[in-house]
């Protein structure tokens, strides 16, 4: 589970960086409306950074560690597509990227049932 905790940390350090760079770059350059979206890319990278870490912590209390892995990749998989597809959308303006976004969504769903079904077991 070390693994999740290096994706998780490096992902945190990814929104922050991105956060910063929306803040004081793009926010000259992007409508309100994209910046929103940029921003909301940021918040949601950075919710699930953390879960990465939370499951890594909490994985040695979870018998089922097979449900605890498959959820921190549903949650890594989640931040690429959600956060990753939002922020092409806000910088490139095109529509291709928007259907990539509820599948992110969808995916973070996964990540949590799983880590759930988990800790029932």
């Amino acid at each position: 589970m070390k693994l999740f905790i290096f994706l998780g940390s490096i992902n945190a350090f990814l929104s922050v960086a991105l956060g910063a760079f929306g803040a004081h770059y793009l926010k000259q350059k992007l409508t309100p409306d994209k910046l929103d979206v940029f921003h909301t890319g940021v918040q949601y990278h950075m919710i699930h950074a953390i879960g990465l870490i939370a499951i890594a912590l909490i994985s040695d209390k979870l018998a089922n560690s097979s449900l605890v892995n498959a959820s921190g990749w549903a949650i890594f998989i989640g931040i690429v597509l959600f956060s990753g597809s939002l922020y092409a959308l806000s910088l490139t303006g095109l529509k291709v990227f928007g259907p990539i976004t509820p599948l992110g969504g969808v995916s973070f769903l996964v990540g949590w049932i799983l880590l759930a079904i988990a800790a029932l077991k």
